[in-house]
């Protein structure tokens, strides 16, 4: 239960394995408390699904969270 004046906000998280990125939207949840914001347990779940997806080289797996992308490296000049 939130409590009195709480709110939440969208808020898009990167994670980054190897050669892959990957960027999701989770929740964050603002309140007096101390410890705010917070996400829930559920979207920190997603959060490790998509880094254990990425590790694995799992694309599609991961990409049910959230956008991938592939990094390429550049070389500076």
């Amino acid at each position: 239960m939130e409590g009195y004046g709480a709110r939440t906000r969208e808020s898009k998280k990167f994670i980054h394995e190897g050669k892959y990125a990957a960027e999701v939207v989770i929740e964050l949840r603002y309140s007096e408390d101390s410890w705010s914001p917070t996400m829930s347990f559920e979207d920190a779940r997603k959060l490790e699904a998509v880094q254990v997806a990425l590790r694995r080289g799992d694309i599609a797996e991961a990409a049910k969270y959230g956008s991938v992308f592939e990094l390429t490296p550049v070389a500076a000049e």
